[in-house]
């Protein structure tokens, strides 16, 4: 009987982004998720079973037969049904999916796997009797004997190096020794630690017990930083590894991955595999095939680590749930919780969602009841929170003081240094636009229609709201006071860097998008700076979080405003958030810790409300805020991206989209909150011209919405535009 199947074809291009069927050859074994060439056009191509069927709607002489099958199931069940979900739920292509969860390691086949030879003893061989035919001077060949009665079995290249190639060449040709091959990996880079035994706190025992007995639920683990968070989740995964389940361990940064491991790796062995994007080629290809075999029970990864293709998940655990890195605003454009719900809903498994300062969403359906919530209310080392004192930079500047340090700073770092330990210096830095600001009175321009900040585009000199499109001339004199002191925030690490080596003349390591490109390179800085003492470390948001230091006792927050008056409805959590998380990594063993914390508005409720590490109050301010002004969770934002080669042709399809979206807003009235288009901020990118629509409007309408929004786009693409679609984005540049 004649069957069927349905293919994805590795073109990228929405006019194709459709399933097409193929026959499959009587003698050919085809199952969901091969890969597979087929004929397509006047060419040959690599596809994807999607699906097998009995019939097809098209003629069968219009039909063409799969040519070959490449690779048999290389997406297992669970990740092809993952596809299938986030194509529907998330406005995504079929081929931008399967490059996701099949790595292009995997796809063009160029990286092959790497063997070990491997010698051992041929005890069918008369060997002692070898050895007494050989001449009195030949010892090395009794020392392979001695050694491989020990070992039993050892690598080529080592046996050769000790007792000489020429020896094991020969001991391989008189059968003495048999050669096997073994599968060797390329290590990834990781940061030893010590496997110290831990006694887990009532609060700590609670969360393991609560999670482990249930099965699909969604968990929000608060925890203050240092509270425990990680020793919870190596108690979850010990219990789901004894009962023949696996896990998957989400971390924010690549830069936190090596660290992760190397606590992991102590404990579970060669268990654990890890998955970023920090990888080499070959180290991608070889932990992916160690998920795929089944000979990795635990993987470790940063975002992309969610489509690992690992089976029988008993838990899956996203540490500091709230970071920003876990959304990907670049295509495809996906949520990393969402796609970890699905799994977790697959698998019938608990999803572990830890952070000391959750996002407010997060926080609010645990309110609700949507999430169910776990506290970690103390240190597990029962020390207290590091101190964080507030200095006001206006009256330092006013007293002649025009350096990036204030004297506070610089007195503590100084004791810091006299005492042996180690220092953290933070920069907060944010996106391509920055704010302005009055040096003087503190003056911040925002936006008349939409109270958010405005950004500062150096390209045309210009203030901008990236919510509404509202545009304004940069100021060059203070409305407020008519000072000429105007500030652009934002500070250099490099020139940080020089300043501290010039001042203390101790190890200044930087930790940076820059300093970090090279092979392992988190890895050997995060190394160096712990070995170091006493020294300082200075970085941008990579070293906020997760990090574990004994020694550091200090840190410095240089130009805390700038992601406080960034210009989203979310600078005021993202700046709370920063600051706990960088002050936690003061002051986590011995030592007290301290922080200094450099502002131009020391009165923001948001500093006051960090100082006390006062999570609750400030969730209540920011809730209280967001339902009056109806943005999430109260409200859901879509943005539209829309970019072409042609500028007429993308704000023509831009022009046709959002004509349409205006009849869909008058069916809603109002509880569509706002819908305009406008140009992107970042109006031409990669020799594309982009346009986009932002609508914000009730969260209770959002299925029906956002289906309502897919009809019409789908329409659009027979444009040739591309065309992405976001919700709550993290940016609307």
């Amino acid at each position: 009987m004649m069957k069927f199947a349905e293919i994805i074809v590795d073109v990228v291009n929405s006019q194709v982004d459709r399933v097409f069927d193929y026959i499959i050859p009587e003698d050919f074994l085809v199952n969901n998720g091969d890969m597979v060439v087929v004929p397509f056009g006047s060419r040959y191509i690599e596809g994807y079973v999607l699906a097998i069927k009995d019939t097809s709607s098209y003629s069968i002489d219009k039909l063409k037969p799969i040519k070959e099958v490449v690779l048999q199931q290389v997406i297992k069940p669970e990740i092809l049904y993952l596809i299938h979900e986030m194509k529907s739920k998330f406005y995504l292509k079929y081929i931008d999916l399967i490059k996701l969860v099949v790595p292009s390691e995997i796809r063009n086949g160029q990286i092959k796997t790497q063997y070990s030879k491997i010698l051992r003893l041929n005890n069918d061989c008369d060997i002692d009797n070898y050895l007494q035919s050989l001449p009195k001077n030949s010892k090395n060949p009794h020392k392979v004997y001695a050694y491989l009665q020990n070992k039993l079995e050892e690598n080529y290249t080592t046996l050769s190096k000790m007792f000489t190639s020429s020896c094991i060449n020969k001991l391989l040709e008189e059968g003495i020794l048999l050669e096997t091959k073994k599968e060797k990996r390329r290590k990834t880079a990781t940061l030893k630690k010590e496997n110290k035994v831990v006694t887990l706190n009532k609060y700590q025992e609670n969360a393991v017990t609560t999670v482990l007995s249930s099965d699909f639920q969604t968990f929000l683990l608060h925890g203050v930083t240092g509270s425990g968070k990680t020793e919870v989740y190596i108690r979850i995964i010990k219990e789901c590894i004894k009962n023949s389940k696996t896990a998957i361990m989400l971390v924010p940064e690549i830069s936190l991955t090596p660290q992760m491991c190397g606590i992991f790796e102590n404990i579970f062995g060669e268990n654990v595999a890890v998955l970023h994007s920090g990888l080499s080629a070959g180290e991608k290809y070889d932990e992916w095939k160690k998920i795929y075999d089944g000979r990795a029970t635990i993987v470790i990864g940063a975002r992309s680590a969610i489509f690992a293709p690992i089976t029988n998940l008993g838990v899956i655990i996203i540490d500091e749930e709230h970071d920003n890195s876990y959304i990907s605003d670049n295509n495809p454009r996906f949520e990393t919780y969402k796609v970890a719900q699905i799994r977790a809903k697959y698998n019938n498994c608990p999803l572990v969602l830890g952070s000391a300062t959750p996002n407010i969403e997060s926080y609010y359906k645990s309110e609700i009841g949507e999430f169910t919530r776990l506290e970690l209310p103390i240190r597990a080392n029962n020390k207290e929170m590091p101190r964080i004192e507030i200095v006001d930079m206006l009256p330092e500047f006013r007293s002649g003081n025009n350096g990036i340090f204030s004297n506070k700073l610089l007195q503590e770092l100084s004791t810091t240094i006299k005492h042996g330990n180690q220092a953290m210096i933070f920069i907060n830095r944010r996106g391509f636009a920055s704010y302005l600001s009055c040096r003087s009175c503190g003056y911040i321009p925002r936006c008349t229609s939409c109270d958010i900040t405005l950004s500062y585009h150096k390209e045309c000199n210009e203030l901008k709201c990236h919510y509404c499109g509202n545009r304004y001339r940069a100021i060059t004199k203070c409305p407020n006071c008519g000072s000429d002191e105007i500030k652009l925030g934002g500070v250099g690490t490099q020139r940080v860097v020089e300043e501290l080596q010039n001042l203390f003349g101790v190890p200044v390591f930087r930790m940076d998008v820059d300093s970090t490109k090279t092979k392992d390179g988190h890895a050997k800085i995060l190394t160096e700076f712990s070995n170091t003492k006493p020294s300082i470390l200075v970085g941008t948001q990579m070293i906020a979080k997760g990090h574990d230091f004994p020694a550091v006792d200090l840190v410095g927050i240089l130009d805390a405003d700038l992601s406080l008056f960034f210009g989203e409805y979310r600078a005021s959590e993202k700046t709370f958030q920063l600051i706990t998380q960088v002050a936690g990594r003061a002051g986590r063993s011995d030592v007290e810790g301290r922080v200094v914390l450099q502002t131009y508005f020391p009165k923001n409720y948001v500093y006051n409300l960090v100082a006390n590490y006062n999570y609750k109050k400030f969730y209540e301010k920011e809730i209280n805020l967001r339902k009056t002004t109806n943005f999430p969770p109260f409200a859901e934002i879509v943005r539209i991206l829309i970019s072409n080669e042609s500028e007429d042709v993308a704000r023509d399809v831009t022009r046709d989209i959002f004509y349409q979206l205006k009849d869909v807003k008058v069916e809603y009235k109002d509880r569509i909150y706002f819908l305009q288009a406008m140009q992107s901020p970042l109006n031409k990118l990669k020799n594309k011209y982009r346009f986009q629509i932002i609508l914000r409007y009730d969260v209770e309408l959002s299925q029906i919405l956002q289906q309502k929004i897919y009809n019409i786009l789908q329409d659009a693409n027979q444009r040739k535009c591309s065309i992405f679609v976001e919700t709550n984005p993290l940016s609307l540049s």
